[in-house]
């Protein structure tokens, strides 16, 4: 008999996705500060996960998603990410504010209103963070993308996503001008951890390398000069 899959369920094997493709596995803190809950209970929840065959053990590095769990954390970023467009593009909802009011749309939506709006939407292949949006089929394209912080100086990019969808820092983003489709150049790279200052439209940004990290961007063929 299939199990039956809660939002709890739900909210797990996205974040493990999440954290997956960012670590290659998901380790216990980092599924506590992702969902805000007690070590206990993601402890808990990760052996239930487990024993229902959503996720495996990794020795050593956390757990990962089996096919199957993969297959339900693919479904409910399609809506999570379709929720985003329809609150963006519809509602006209600043596009830092609808990662959490699409976390609680995400649960409640069905395959036909789902695909309703996707066809209202015409089919888009991003979140307006510039994440990929999962296919119905289950499949998911990633276009080549790097962080900002493996750029040289003076090298040119576009941006391609965000990949952590925080509110404050994508408000923090915002407030600089910086978001998918937006070109950057680096300007300068401090050493031993210090800032990396980047020029969009002739105006210079320091950012830390943390936020850099998370700036997924594709290169530019040519550099310009000093």
């Amino acid at each position: 008999m299939e199990q039956n899959v809660t939002s709890v369920i739900e909210e797990y094997l996205e974040a493990i996705h999440r954290l997956q493709e960012k670590n290659k596995a998901a380790r216990t803190n980092d599924l506590v500060k992702m969902l805000n809950v007690a070590p206990g209970t993601v402890t808990n929840t990760v052996e239930r996960l487990e024993r229902e065959g959503y996720i495996t053990h990794v020795p050593y590095k956390g757990v990962k998603l089996t096919e199957k769990g993969n297959t339900i954390a693919l479904q409910v970023l399609r809506r999570h990410r379709l929720s985003e467009r329809l609150l963006t593009d519809i509602l006209h909802i600043d596009w830092d504010k609808v990662h959490e009011a699409a976390c609680r749309l995400e649960h409640g939506m069905t395959e036909e209103i789902l695909n309703a709006i996707e066809k209202t939407l015409n089919h888009p292949k991003t979140c307006p963070h510039g994440n990929p949006i999962p296919t119905q089929q289950g499949t998911i394209v990633e276009e080549d993308s790097e962080p900002l912080t493996q750029l040289d100086v003076h090298e040119r990019s576009a941006i391609v996503k965000i990949a952590n969808e925080n509110q404050e820092l994508l408000h923090y983003l915002c407030t600089m001008g910086i978001s998918p489709g937006v070109s950057v150049e680096i300007a300068e790279k401090a050493p031993f951890g210090g800032p990396i200052t980047i020029k969009i439209n002739e105006v210079a940004r320091a950012l830390s390398p943390e936020v850099a990290s998370v700036i997924k961007v594709k290169k530019k063929k040519t550099k310009r000069s000093k």
